[in-house]
């Protein structure tokens, strides 16, 4: 199977980049990449009630965010602490300096963002999920008939429902993002850190193993992070967008309706012969004989 009929079956897709997850790490790992399974099906039910925009958001946080999380980030910050040197041997200072310079671990930290960035999507499905209960149950009720044409349909309070998760998903990428930035005061890792912390006798210097190559991931999933924010917003824009045009085009058509109601078509034109010309020669006697002669020959031609 291409790529690109891969792409148009996500569900497939998404469950295929699992495996290649769970193969990557090992069997030591396949655990823990499996408790990505919930995610996987999560992911694969928006699928359906998603837009273009979410279709691309979707493939941005899973194979450009959850597959680079699942299968190098882990590995890369997996010796953050073992690797982690500082000068001095007074106990406890290495252990105080590394909490003071890590306060949170950057994988549980953006553990915790996919957690938060894809809960929002658990509101969509959960409110087509209510209407599809209570369609069949008037469908149940009424013989056959239907309350919803199309349950998963993005129309009513289930607009505002898709709608809310969308300001709730960027909500939380850029809460998470403003965290990062703020806890680790920018978006880098110095190849130095002092630390003059107690129990440190002095001012101690501190080395964090692969500076460079955490950075480079912190930078790309910074970047994602921000690539989905946009796409949260363009469909926020498309859907408002949306809505306002057909709003526009409902009240447009409302109005030609009322329009034609209020001021119903009528014989406004008076009759053609009160149009002929008259010949300004004429004298008041021949006029006067001219109109007897036509109702002379209407007169005869209705007898006739």
């Amino acid at each position: 199977m291409s790529f690109d009929q891969m792409w148009k079956r996500k569900p497939l897709f998404i469950h295929v980049c699992v495996c290649v997850c769970v193969c990557v790490l090992g069997p030591r790992a396949g655990a823990a990449a499996m408790n990505w399974s919930g995610l996987e099906s999560l992911l694969s039910g928006v699928n359906k009630y998603s837009t273009a925009f979410g279709r691309i958001w979707l493939s941005m946080v899973f194979v450009f965010r959850v597959m680079v999380f699942v299968v190098a980030a882990q590995k890369v910050w997996g010796d953050e602490n073992k690797d982690f040197v500082c000068n001095t041997r007074q106990p406890g200072c290495t252990n105080i300096c590394y909490d003071h310079i890590f306060p949170i671990s950057h994988i549980r930290l953006w553990a915790l963002q996919l957690i938060f960035v894809t809960c929002p999507s658990l509101m969509v499905m959960a409110h087509v999920k209510f209407r599809e209960g209570k369609d069949k149950k008037y469908e149940e009720q009424h013989h056959g008939s239907h309350l919803y044409a199309n349950p998963g349909k993005k129309r009513g309070g289930l607009w505002w429902t898709y709608l809310l998760s969308l300001v709730l998903k960027a909500g939380f990428d850029m809460s998470f993002l403003y965290i990062l930035y703020r806890i680790y005061h920018g978006y880098d890792l110095p190849r130095l850190s002092k630390c003059s912390l107690e129990p440190c006798p002095n001012t101690v210097d501190c080395f964090i193993s692969r500076p460079t190559e955490k950075k480079i991931f912190m930078l790309f999933m910074v970047v994602s992070s921000a690539v989905c924010i946009l796409m949260c917003f363009c469909e926020m824009i498309y859907l408002i967008g949306k809505r306002v045009v057909k709003e526009m085009r409902l009240r447009k058509n409302n109005e030609m309706l009322r329009f034609a109601e209020e001021h119903e078509l009528t014989n406004m034109a008076p009759p053609r012969s009160q149009y002929r010309r008259v010949d300004p020669t004429l004298t008041d006697s021949q006029l006067s004989l001219n109109k007897a002669d036509r109702v002379r020959n209407s007169a005869m031609s209705t007898n006739l």
